[in-house]
């Protein structure tokens, strides 16, 4: 729990804060926070920095298992990804998070002024689109929660991703909220205008299962008595709620609702015939060799590495594509741990609301498992993930690093990221900087992957089959240059990694020997930060 807790707290610093603040922000004690963020940057998922701790992407891994159980971005993002490109427009699908919604996809639109939200935020549901339509399907037990919340939150200060309220409880505004439902209830379809902040607009439309109503879990009532409202008889329930996102200057409130709604709809009615047609997959691989890993950890890093924390979090890899639901015992034998450790993990992410238990005796991740850094850490670029790999290579190899980008026309390389040596004479270039691509080895790393007609293509194909461009004093009189490309889930070149020093510094066979295999190593580690990241996310090259 006290891990659990250090993770959100840097999530709500928006993904960094100092060993000091983490103590303050907890109420741990200093040497539990030591012990804890050892723990974590063990396990990748955090890195200290001096008196600060960052985010890592490979944290990423939490809130990846419970979208790949879902399965509905996967499905579903395509969809919402047309209809924005149609649109103009942002397209977002959120799923209810008790009495919030939090988001599991967003199509956004490049403008000045931007209308997006991060994966895994999270929202009050009265200030929402989607929040009438899942208040549609809550029991009396769910209102009530809501309730209690607003009391005890009028303010909306625990929703760090929204403005708070200016002012604190309003009955009127509650009771506006309760007459939304009602009528979200009726027509299928909810509005927000301006109740996040001024300005901004959206209508939502829900996606529904296609399995039927459990008879267990259906009921009739009044919604304003605190019962379901009638919703739409023989459908499933709401899946998610997809929803246009728009602002003044473009829509009005009524404008979606005459003009995108019917688009909206539609794409709607895809989406649900996407989730009909789909079979269940067959489930992927479960993480291998987690408890033993552990327990050498354990060996290596002695009382600095708190194994329960670690083995704890184990458990929620243990989910994904094919694994929405699992046993206690399925749960033990996909992570190696005994049941007992398994079951306490367990008990503890239900106590949490990380983890639902179903009649079945079966285990689920919940959409709460998105609050462990997953909103920061879905805007990350790759040179942000990449410039953390460039320190630790620089300091190895007492040399320059470098990560750039092939630009549009295909001509130049763009530097996105460097880390420079502390020597006297060291090569100047800067992050930013532009030079042409046929003459640096960066640049034939990342022509290799594409441009067969290239006049080049001889020394472009030798790149290509040994995975490496190796460019001495073409560019520079005395300057030589060797690069390794960074590739992304699909395998394509996206990016390259090099490193550039003085002729004079190392031969070209010590480059090969003795520099190659450490940007090897290192790009293998962005690679996997950036598979990481980009599972369900979008990451920018520069």
């Amino acid at each position: 729990m006290r891990g659990i807790a250090v993770l959100r707290e840097l999530t709500k610093a928006d993904g960094t804060l100092s060993l000091s603040g983490l103590e303050r922000a907890t109420g741990l004690a200093r040497s539990t926070v030591d012990r804890i963020t050892a723990t974590l940057a063990r396990m990748g998922y955090v890195r200290v920095d001096g008196r600060d701790v960052h985010l890592s992407p490979r944290l990423m891994e939490l809130g990846n298992a419970y979208l790949s159980a879902l399965r509905l971005p996967a499905l579903l993002s395509p969809h919402a990804d047309a209809l924005a490109d149609e649109l103009d427009e942002s397209v977002s699908l959120a799923v209810a998070d008790r009495d919030g919604i939090r988001f599991i996809h967003q199509a956004t639109r490049r403008r000045a002024m931007s209308l997006s939200f991060r994966i895994g935020d999270l929202l009050p549901a009265e200030r929402t689109a989607p929040g009438p339509l899942f208040a549609t399907e809550w029991t009396t037990a769910d209102w009530q929660r809501w309730r209690e919340r607003r009391a005890a939150d009028p303010r909306d200060l625990s929703f760090t991703a929204v403005p708070p309220r200016r002012y604190g409880a309003d009955a009127r505004y509650d009771e506006d909220f309760v007459r939304r439902t009602e009528e979200a209830s009726a027509n299928g379809w909810a509005v927000d205008d301006q109740l996040i902040e001024p300005g901004l607009v959206a209508i939502s439309a829900p996606v529904r299962s296609p399995h039927a109503h459990d008879e267990s879990t259906t009921g009739g009532g009044d919604v304003r008595a605190g019962g379901r409202g009638e919703g739409h008889a023989g459908a499933g329930r709401i899946a998610c709620v997809a929803s246009i996102v728009s602002h003044t200057s473009r829509h009005t409130a009524h404008n979606l609702r005459t003009t995108l709604l019917p688009r909206l709809r539609s794409a709607v009615t895809e989406m649900e015939e996407e989730l009909r047609r789909t079979p269940p997959p067959e489930p992927g691989p479960p993480p291998s060799d987690l408890a033993l890993w552990t327990g050498e950890s354990k060996l290596r890093l002695g009382r600095d590495f708190i194994e329960s924390l670690a083995r704890g979090l184990t458990v929620l890899t243990a989910f994904g594509e094919g694994r929405p639901e699992l046993t206690l015992t399925e749960v033990a034998r996909a992570t190696g741990l005994a049941r007992a450790t398994a079951r306490r993990a367990l008990i503890t992410y239900e106590h949490l609301n990380l983890v639902t238990t179903r009649e079945a005796r079966t285990f689920s991740l919940t959409p709460r498992v998105l609050s462990l850094g997953y909103p920061p850490l879905s805007r990350t670029s790759l040179p942000e993930i990449a410039q953390p790999h460039l320190a630790d290579l620089t300091s190895r190899i007492h040399e320059s690093t470098s990560l750039a980008v092939l630009s549009d026309s295909g001509e130049e390389i763009q530097c996105t990221a460097r880390v420079a040596t502390g020597r006297v004479m060291s090569v100047n270039i800067t992050v930013g900087t532009r030079l042409p691509a046929h003459a640096t080895a960066l640049g034939r790393v990342l022509l290799a992957d594409w441009a067969d007609d290239h006049p080049l293509r001889n020394a472009l194909a030798t790149v290509r089959s040994q995975g490496y461009a190796l460019v001495d004093e073409e560019l520079e009189e005395g300057l030589r240059s060797l690069a390794v490309p960074i590739r992304d889930r699909a395998g394509r070149v996206v990016a390259a990694l090099n490193t550039a020093m003085h002729a004079s510094r190392r031969s070209l066979r010590e480059c090969v020997t003795d520099l190659l295999p450490e940007l090897t190593t290192t790009a293998t580690r962005i690679e996997s930060d950036l598979h990481t990241a980009t599972r369900f996310t979008h990451v920018s090259l520069t």
